[in-house]
């Protein structure tokens, strides 16, 4: 691939994450709107035509790994595993 071609790419490339940026905004800012209107309506749960909205809270339990580390250092140590990934990135 020429360097003409990848300057065509990269600029593609940049273009489509600023659309894409763009539109995860305006998707964002719709979802907001929605949760505060269920939310002033005091419902977890609403019927809109044929959409079932729901904006339920959620409970969950995770393992703290930054104090289990702290206390116990050498068994965290003894069970970490690192892992090898590459990141691709485009400045």
């Amino acid at each position: 691939m020429s360097t003409m071609d990848l300057l065509a790419k990269v600029r593609s490339l940049k273009e489509l994450e600023t659309l894409i940026a763009e539109a995860q905004a305006e998707l964002d800012s719709i979802k907001d709107e929605l949760k505060a209107e269920m939310t002033k309506r005091n419902t977890e749960e609403l019927d809109v035509d044929v959409f079932k909205i729901r904006y339920k809270t959620v409970k969950s339990n995770r393992f703290d790994t930054t104090a289990f580390k702290s206390t116990h250092k050498e068994l965290y140590d003894q069970y970490v595993k690192q892992t090898e990934s590459r990141r691709f990135t485009v400045a």
